[in-house]
C-alpha cells in the first residue's frame, strides 16, 4: 500500500511539474513582444533526436519551475524545421540556449547538460 501511495505521490508530481514549465515553440511576434518588455528570454534550439536536447529538456523544467527562475520565458525552436529562426538566432547546432535579456542577448551555450551551467545560463537573463 504504501508504494501505491509513494507512485501515486511521484507520479503527480512529475505530472505537475511537466504542466509547470512547458516551454511554447518559438513564435517571432511573441519573440518581439517579450522582448519589447524586457522579460527574461530562454530561446532553446532542439531536435527530438539530438541526446543532448533529451538531457537538457528537463533541467530545463526544473530550473524554470523553480521561484528563482519562474520569470524565464522558455520559447523552443525546432532545429530542423525551423532553420530560418536557427539562422537569424546565429546557432549553428541543436543543443543551443541563448538568453535574452532587456532585448539583448546577455549568454548562450551549446550542449551543455550540467544543471549548475544551465542555472548560471539562466542567470544572466535576471
Amino acid at each position: 500500500m504504501q508504494f501505491l501511495i509513494r507512485s501515486l505521490l511521484l507520479l503527480m508530481a512529475f505530472v505537475s511539474h511537466m504542466a509547470f514549465a512547458s516551454p511554447v515553440n518559438f513564435e517571432q511576434a511573441t519573440f518581439d513582444a517579450l522582448q519589447k518588455e524586457g522579460k527574461p528570454v530562454l530561446v532553446v534550439i532542439h531536435a527530438d533526436w539530438c541526446p543532448t536536447c533529451r538531457a537538457q529538456a528537463p533541467l530545463i523544467s526544473e530550473l524554470v519551475a523553480t521561484p528563482e527562475f519562474k520569470a524565464v520565458q522558455v520559447m523552443r525552436v525546432d532545429f530542423d524545421a525551423r532553420k530560418d529562426v536557427v539562422k537569424a538566432m546565429k546557432a549553428t547546432m541543436q543543443s543551443t540556449l541563448i538568453v535574452f535579456k532587456g532585448g539583448r542577448e546577455v549568454g548562450r551555450s551549446v550542449g551543455d547538460t550540467r544543471k549548475e551551467g544551465i542555472a548560471a545560463l539562466l542567470k544572466k537573463a535576471l
